[in-house]
Formats: structure tokens, C-alpha cells, sequence
């Protein structure tokens, strides 16, 4: 028999009060970060990491989530028929040990039994840890060339190129080579792994944007006498397309009633695309971590001063010339 909404409110937010400070909720969909600073008889307030704004969930909206969930029959309800500031509602709802986030199928599901390991074994949802502790320096090629390259963009300015001299300049275009080929590298990396996860019908999101599943069609003229034996049997004459050019092939295909299928070998290939990019979100996350770093003593902002600083170093080196070198020394220049 599933308990009163009024002892399942209880719980939560006994829960949430014995949250650590450190604590990090996650939203299912747009993964937006968020911690509890409240916690009342009749609502739980939030605020987001990144922005800092406050937003205060209501208890009469938390008992129409379970609802919706307990109306599923066991399936778990569907998070993507949430509006986006609701999405808040079912990460905290999650904490409560017997509701659990499927991060796959996006849904949140009632267990028949309270599950306590889990609230804070590992869920996808929530953090009981610190972004500082978690820095490390990723083993990725791009991760490097971009670091020195934002350190060259914060030297020099960007939006005015014919002001900064030729060394300078040819480090940029070094450094956006690198980035470009190595981004490449890894996005194409990361589209495979996206392949088995994003659906047709179903797109993607995260918090800067979002990705749909999409078909690419590719075709290839076939066998030049393949191609003018499928058109023997109709009113064109095959002159029209001899040589095969596929100007006049198409043309053709548009007057008969001929597949495209019997001229041309087509293949599919599976791919990612970018949907949509939410550029303030990314702006104001950019900034957020800039006033971070200026202002604040935490562990985390010394973190990252003492890897600027690394890589202050690092440049000095890289950019050291010596008279006595010879060109033929040292690696092939990468284009």
C-alpha cells in the first residue's frame, strides 16, 4: 500500500535537512547544478550553482510529481513531460529513498520498498563532492592545446588582429589548428558513444544544448552500363545520360517514374548534429567561474591559480628561442 503523501513529505525533507553542505543536486535533463539552502514545512528552496538564483519548490507541486509517478504502474513517469524549471522537482524527490532517477530511460520511479544506498551511493543526480576535489587534468590532447590557447586569447586581443604582431599571430593560428584537429578527434569519439544512446524520436539534452539522432543519405552513381540498362525500359533516350553525368541522371529521375535505388548505390550513415546551443547559459557560466577565480580563497579557486601559474611556466618554455637551434631539429611542424 503506498504511504500518505503526507509521510512521503515528511521524509523529504527530513532528508534534504540531513543533506551535507557540500551536497550538489543534478537536473535529469539539462544536468543544471543546484544545491538546497532551505527547507520549510511547505516548500524547499533551491539555488542554481552557476547563476546563484533562488527558486522555491512548492509541496503541493512535489505531491502532484508522485502522483503522476504512481499513475505509471511501475514504469516510472516520463521526465521530459516536465517543464523545464520542474525538472528541479524530480532530482529532489529523488533523494527520497524510495524514488529513484533512471537516468537512461529518463523517468522517476517508485520502489515498492524504501532503498536507503540509493540516496547517496553514487546516484547520477546527486554530489556530495566538491568541484575543486574533483579537478584532474584530463588525459586528452585537446585539453592541453586549449588551455594555452585561452591563456594566448587572454594576452593578446582577438577582436583585434591587425594589432598584434606576426609571432603572436602564427601562435594563434598553431593553437587553433591543434584545438580544431584534436576537438575533431574526440567529438568524433564522443558521437559514437552518442550513437547508441540518442533515439530518432527522442533528442538529447544537456546544459549548453542538445543533440538529435539524424540519417545522412550518400550516393554513388553505379556502373555506367548498370545505369543505362535501367533506363532502356523508359522514354528517355539513354544519349540523354550518356557519359552518365549526374546533372542529367537526376533530371531524368525527375520526368520517370524510376528509383533512385536503380541508378545510384546509396548508403547511411548515422550521425549526431547540433540541435540547439544555449549561449547565455554558457556565457554566464564562463563568467561565474571568471569572478570565481578573482575573488575567491577557496580550495578550488587556488586550484585553479596554482594551474594558470603551471601553465605560465609552460609557455615561457615552449616560447623560448634559442640562436644556436636548428631547424631540422626537434618534431615536423604540425599543420
Amino acid at each position: 500500500m503506498a504511504a500518505p503523501f503526507g509521510a512521503t513529505w515528511g521524509t523529504l525533507i527530513e532528508r534534504c535537512e540531513g543533506l551535507p553542505e557540500d551536497a550538489t543536486l543534478i537536473t535529469p535533463l539539462s544536468t543544471t547544478r543546484f544545491r538546497v539552502t532551505e527547507v520549510q514545512q511547505q516548500r524547499i528552496v533551491i539555488e542554481d550553482t552557476d547563476t546563484g538564483d533562488s527558486q522555491p519548490l512548492q509541496r503541493e507541486q512535489f505531491e502532484a510529481l508522485l502522483e503522476h509517478t504512481r499513475d505509471s504502474a511501475g514504469e516510472g513517469y516520463d521526465l521530459e513531460r516536465l517543464p523545464p524549471k520542474a525538472e528541479p522537482y524530480a532530482a529532489v524527490l529523488a533523494v527520497h529513498p524510495r524514488y529513484v532517477l533512471d537516468q537512461e530511460e529518463v523517468r522517476i520511479i517508485e520502489l515498492e520498498e524504501a532503498n536507503e544506498s540509493a540516496v547517496l551511493d553514487e546516484t547520477p543526480h546527486l554530489s556530495t563532492t566538491t568541484d575543486g576535489d574533483e579537478r584532474a587534468e584530463p588525459d586528452v590532447s585537446v585539453y592541453a592545446d586549449a588551455l594555452l590557447l585561452i591563456d594566448a586569447l587572454e594576452r593578446e586581443d582577438p577582436t583585434d588582429l591587425d594589432g598584434i604582431d606576426t609571432p603572436e599571430l602564427v601562435n594563434f593560428y598553431t593553437l587553433l589548428s591543434d584545438v580544431q584537429r584534436n576537438a575533431n578527434d574526440l567529438r568524433k569519439d564522443v558521437t559514437d558513444v552518442l550513437l547508441d544512446r540518442v533515439q530518432h524520436d527522442r533528442p538529447a539534452h544537456g546544459q549548453y544544448g542538445s543533440v538529435q539522432r539524424t540519417t545522412r543519405h550518400q550516393r554513388s552513381l553505379k556502373d555506367d552500363e548498370i545505369v543505362l540498362e535501367a533506363f532502356a525500359d523508359t522514354r528517355i533516350d539513354c544519349e540523354q545520360v550518356l557519359g552518365v553525368d549526374r546533372e542529367k541522371v537526376d533530371e531524368a529521375l525527375d520526368v520517370v517514374g524510376l528509383s533512385e535505388s536503380a541508378v545510384y548505390d546509396i548508403t547511411e550513415s548515422e550521425y549526431v548534429r547540433k540541435a540547439d546551443v544555449d549561449e547565455e547559459r554558457k556565457e554566464t557560466r564562463l563568467q561565474g567561474l571568471k569572478d570565481r577565480l578573482a575573488v575567491s580563497d577557496d580550495p578550488e579557486a587556488e586550484v585553479l591559480r596554482q594551474e594558470v601559474d603551471r601553465l605560465e611556466q609552460e609557455i615561457e618554455e615552449l616560447t623560448e628561442f634559442s640562436p644556436g637551434s636548428a631547424f631540422g631539429d626537434g618534431p615536423e611542424p604540425r599543420e
